[in-house]
């Protein structure tokens, strides 16, 4: 992390986590990305994870995605281990559940804090913790007809 000055600018703010959501409905990165607008952060990191037409080198037809009623708990729970680790003026997280087709957003999320190394630590934290820690499945179908459940 980049040393501070003192400013509170260069300080994480009192409330950062300002938009937590697991959804059925489409995402929307701006959505996110306004969520952690802020005027004291000099990077916003944001990372859209959209799913792929393969996987392990087969074929991906389509995917949904499930999970646990707490799965919202979880994301939130994981975002305040990043804000207690990391400067960080705002960041947002949603997940999309259901059914979803190769190209369509799975997931967003975002970070701003005062410098661009923070943010960029951050966010890959915020979306490393969130895909190992929260309880979220994927089931994929695959163009041969064959599924596999991952993260179950």
């Amino acid at each position: 992390m980049a040393p501070t000055n003192g400013h509170p600018g260069e300080q994480a703010a009192q409330d950062p986590i300002k938009l937590i959501g697991v959804r059925r409905t489409a995402l929307s990165v701006d959505e996110v990305f306004q969520a952690v607008g802020d005027a004291a952060a000099g990077g916003i990191a944001l990372f859209v994870g959209t799913v792929r037409n393969h996987d392990g080198g087969a074929d991906v037809d389509r995917l949904g995605y499930s999970s646990h009623p707490g799965a919202e708990a979880e994301i939130r729970r994981v975002a305040e281990k990043v804000v207690a680790e990391y400067p960080v003026r705002a960041l947002a997280a949603v997940h999309r559940v259901g059914d979803l087709g190769v190209g369509d957003i799975a997931v967003v999320v975002a970070v701003a804090c005062p410098h661009r190394a923070e943010a960029f630590e951050a966010c890959r934290k915020l979306i490393d913790d969130l895909k190992h820690e929260v309880p979220i499945w994927k089931h994929q179908t695959f163009s041969d007809g064959t599924e596999e459940w991952v993260g179950a």
